[in-house]
């Protein structure tokens, strides 16, 4: 109790806190607009558990590794070495969770550019929950993925376990606030759904290159997504400024 008290009469510890739940916020954006994505394919009425089972398994997996930092914190000891390059468990999971990324953003974009296969003759309801079983094992891989960068990052940003916990609990909940409005703007806007997927693409490939050694500053590539985004978001406005006018010429009060 006593260092609960000095902690929350700490400045820095407060300042610190401030800076961790902005970077887990920040690194939680990949994996929300993943959950959107892919819980978007499901039927309507399984969407929102799906998002909800994902985010819910985000934060335990999260709570989860809290308790093992010492195991965490030796995933970045080098396990092997091919040419000179070391290579630690840190590195093996972030090149397989890259390659995922890279795997399933470019089958979606493949998916959405190729006309509707017929309808196999199974039964609607033996391929939901097919799908559901899917969608929820893709989230949990990625969300493993994403979650060890995310407390490896915790780790080197402050070392007190509380503050951490706060960090992580706080950027969860606000995951859990944005999945349903992104959700719903990226099924809005199809087009949203591409530049979506092109942002998987390069976090995967981020995710490849520091796997392999090379660190890619956040700030940049966040800096590119935001920079799309707000380009995308201009052009949302544009047309629905074309249409409302189209209507308006269509329709004559």
């Amino acid at each position: 109790m006593d260092y609960l008290l000095q902690l929350a009469t700490n400045p820095a510890a407060w300042v610190a806190l401030a800076t961790l739940i902005v970077m887990e916020i920040v690194l939680g954006i990949d994996n929300l607009i993943f959950i959107s994505i892919l819980t978007n394919k499901l039927p309507e009425q399984y969407r929102t558990k799906a998002r909800r089972i994902g985010i819910g398994m985000a934060l335990i997996l999260r709570l989860g590794l809290l308790g093992t930092i010492a195991y965490i914190v030796q995933l970045t000891a080098p396990v092997f070495e091919v040419m000179g390059k070391a290579f630690s468990w840190k590195d093996m999971i972030l090149i397989a969770g890259g390659l995922f990324l890279v795997w399933k953003a470019t089958s979606e974009i493949h998916h959405s550019m190729t006309p509707q296969s017929e309808e196999k003759t199974e039964s609607v309801s033996s391929k939901v929950t097919l799908g559901f079983a899917a969608a929820i094992g893709q989230i949990l891989m990625l969300d493993l993925v994403f979650s060890i960068d995310s407390i490896i990052t915790a780790v080197g940003m402050t070392e007190h376990l509380p503050i951490m916990v706060i960090a992580v609990v706080v950027a969860v909940l606000v995951m859990l606030l944005a999945s349903e409005p992104l959700a719903k703007f990226i099924n809005d806007n199809p087009t949203v759904v591409m530049l979506a997927l092109a942002f998987l693409i390069m976090i995967g490939m981020t995710l490849i290159a520091e796997g392999f050694g090379a660190h890619v500053p956040k700030g940049y590539v966040y800096a590119a997504m935001a920079f799309s985004a707000t380009v995308e978001t201009l052009n949302i406005l544009a047309r629905r400024v074309r249409e409302k006018r189209q209507a308006a010429v269509t329709n004559p009060l």
